[in-house]
């Protein structure tokens, strides 16, 4: 971030800490989406260095979070405006920069896999979906539910075979096979200990379903 003026250190720490929690966003006017105020929350901002009028910081932020909006809020707050000089993102969701590649290396490792039918470096960096989801919590359903929820059923506790054991209603989770394979996820309705003891009803709702129909037999009637 550069500042337009002069601002101490303590005046920019004590902005940081007000901008800290839930903050009221209007998107710039380049900007793809409508320009209506909304409300985003920022988990953490860290001051890494301070040289003259540019502010190195580290924002973790809610997704949809305009940071060159948040820089010009927050010199609007110093009083000396501000505008964002550069934007590196080091991490989103479970991704950080170790699962970055360069595109050549992708081109390369396509190359090797079409020409030579050496597929290792492509399947290095091209991550199956459930490595994308491996930060939520699971439930694991039997073979015989599995074609059930791809045709657009939900989750039911006889269906299940196994599950995190601190799953709380109302928490996104993965569904998954006995496998491992990512089927869709959803939200809970109950919580483990219910899932666990409940003899039936609707353990999850699925909210979206990722794996195609037929992949399973249909072992359900209509």
């Amino acid at each position: 971030m550069h500042l337009h003026r002069d601002a101490s250190e303590e005046d920019i720490l004590r902005v940081f800490k007000e901008f800290t929690g839930k903050i009221y966003q209007r998107p710039p006017l380049k900007s793809a989406v409508k320009k209506r105020l909304r409300v985003r929350r920022i988990y953490e901002i860290e001051l890494l260095d301070k040289e003259g009028r540019d502010v190195l910081f580290r924002v973790k932020c809610q997704s949809g979070t305009y940071i060159r909006k948040l820089c010009e809020d927050i010199g609007e707050a110093l009083g000396t405006s501000a505008h964002m000089q550069e934007l590196r993102r080091i991490k989103s969701g479970v991704f950080d920069e170790n699962d970055a590649v360069y595109l050549q290396d992708l081109l390369d490792a396509y190359v090797f896999w079409k020409e030579d039918g050496d597929e290792e470096e492509l399947r290095r960096i091209i991550k199956p979906l459930e490595y994308g989801l491996r930060h939520l919590k699971k439930v694991v359903v039997k073979d015989s539910a599995v074609s059930a929820i791809c045709h657009g059923a939900d989750v039911y506790v006889r269906g299940i075979s196994k599950l995190s054991k601190d799953i709380n209603k109302g928490d996104i989770v993965v569904v998954e096979t006995l496998k491992g394979e990512a089927i869709g996820f959803g939200k809970a309705l109950m919580s483990s200990k219910e899932m666990l003891t409940a003899e039936k009803g609707k353990a999850v709702d699925i909210e979206r379903v990722f794996m195609e129909r037929n992949v399973y037999p249909k072992m359900w009637k209509r």
